[in-house]
């Protein structure tokens, strides 16, 4: 059992019910991991970390085996979340811009924050009478901007606003709503106040405050993202994998453990029919020990990259009664898809234009999406990287005006086989559709030039 520090209470007193919600649509717990590789759950394969609680929650509902994260990154994969824009049109598209944005938190050139006109999920919720809250890595809005969570649709909030300093997992400060919040366990050295205990904290008690009327919580957990830290190794103290594989394995449990918590207080509080549950990583597993976990399985590429290993994530949804139970969906989606999803879910109505599509009828097992659209990821951090899924197809274009390379899925979901020469119908199809795919940006043009930071 973990053990809540008793500055936590401190914490969980800001943690108050927000004015009744008008909405009836189900309450929205949405859970992500940072650089959790798909294969790193048992329920998708892994044989030495241990997740009993993920593993059953996809019993418990569905697993997906075809999503996608926005992007092989971590700021612009949860700008695409947010915003239902993919990574052509939504408002970050890397984790540093090329020329523009703000001084960080940590003293880092080039953060882009959301403006007050992109409009998030959160806002979109909030709007159709839901009591929000978010707590964990944000990456979208530095300290005193208009991207901050507080000005972005979310009531509570309690986390990391930058990435760099999320690299810590006992730092001297978090952010509580709009003000630092500091951690004296953390402080000259020590430490004794683990944030990700704290957001656990946070999101239990967000979901008893709120438990009357419909919510919106949002856990986007720092784990298992590099420093690797944790408290203790927990079932793997005495394996004789190196010392960074047994930090990472514990850490990837010690999630387990409180996502079996957060389903726990919801079936307990008679929450569990009501209330449909996400679990999904940001991206795909930048594979530290590939050799030990196979966390991006047989995909090519990972993290940073815009091949399968760096975009294809884990993703599970349980919703008693209306989620199928023990089911695997194939079905391709990605996280374009979630804002209108949620709206639909919530009784909200989301902002157009966007990229993503509802896909409640593939949640709900009724219904398969359409196969014939297009999914867009670029990647900025070096050069310009583009890729496209279209049906079975996947397109990668590794530098502007590059041919395109091309796989069939289908046979191929390791990418091995270029068959771009054998199906020029398709290249040309796809060609035409990049020709349109993506709007020019001011903090990440197309044009290769020298960026002002570094991608996190």
């Amino acid at each position: 059992m973990h053990r809540m520090l008793s500055i936590a209470a401190v914490v969980f007193a800001a943690v108050v019910a927000t004015t009744p919600a008008m909405g009836r649509g189900p309450n929205i717990v949405y859970i992500m991991a940072d650089d959790l590789g798909p294969h790193d759950l048992g329920c998708y394969g892994q044989k030495l970390i241990q997740t009993p609680n993920i593993d059953k929650l996809a019993i418990e509902g569905t697993r997906y085996t075809q999503v996608y994260a926005g992007a092989s990154v971590c700021a612009p994969s949860r700008s695409v979340l947010m915003t239902g824009l993919h990574t052509g049109h939504t408002r970050v598209r890397g984790n540093h811009s090329k020329f523009g944005g703000v001084i960080g938190e940590s003293g880092e050139k080039g953060r882009v924050p959301l403006r007050s006109e992109d409009v998030t999920v959160a806002e979109v919720l909030k709007r159709a009478g839901y009591s929000t809250g978010i707590t964990g890595k944000w990456g979208l809005g530095e300290p005193h901007t208009n991207g901050v969570p507080n000005r972005k649709g979310f009531d509570q909030w309690l986390g990391y606003l930058n990435q760099n300093v999320a690299h810590s997992y006992f730092p001297s400060a978090l952010w509580l709503n709009g003000e630092r919040f500091d951690l004296p366990g953390n402080s000259d050295g020590r430490r004794q106040q683990y944030s990700h205990d704290l957001f656990t904290g946070f999101a239990l008690n967000f979901i008893r405050a709120n438990r009357e009327e419909p919510f919106f919580l949002y856990v986007p957990f720092t784990i298992p993202h590099a420093a690797w830290e944790v408290p203790d190794l927990g079932p793997y103290a005495d394996q004789t994998w190196p010392k960074g594989a047994r930090e990472y394995a514990s850490m990837v449990t010690r999630m387990d453990a409180d996502v079996g918590r957060i389903v726990a207080l919801l079936d307990e509080l008679k929450l569990r029919d009501n209330t449909i549950v996400f679990f999904c990583s940001d991206n795909g597993g930048p594979a530290p020990f590939g050799e030990t976990f196979q966390t991006n399985g047989a995909l090519r590429g990972k993290k940073g990259q815009v091949y399968e290993g760096g975009l294809r994530v884990p993703m599970i949804a349980r919703w008693p009664g209306h989620v199928p139970a023990g089911k695997i969906s194939d079905v391709p989606w990605y996280f374009a898809d979630v804002l209108p999803t949620l709206a639909e879910l919530g009784g909200g109505e989301a902002p157009s234009p966007i990229d993503g599509v509802s896909v409640v009828p593939v949640l709900l097992g009724t219904n398969q999406a359409s196969v014939d659209r297009f999914f867009y990821w670029e990647q900025t951090s070096s050069g310009f990287d583009q890729a496209v899924r279209w049906g079975k197809w996947k397109a990668v274009r590794l530098g502007k005006d590059r041919p395109l390379e091309l796989y069939d899925l289908s046979n191929d979901p390791s990418e091995t086989q270029n068959v771009a020469v054998s199906n020029p119908g398709v290249v040309d199809k796809i060609d035409v559709y990049l020709k349109t795919a993506r709007t020019e940006s001011e903090d990440w043009p197309s044009e290769p030039k020298l960026a002002t930071g570094q991608s996190n």
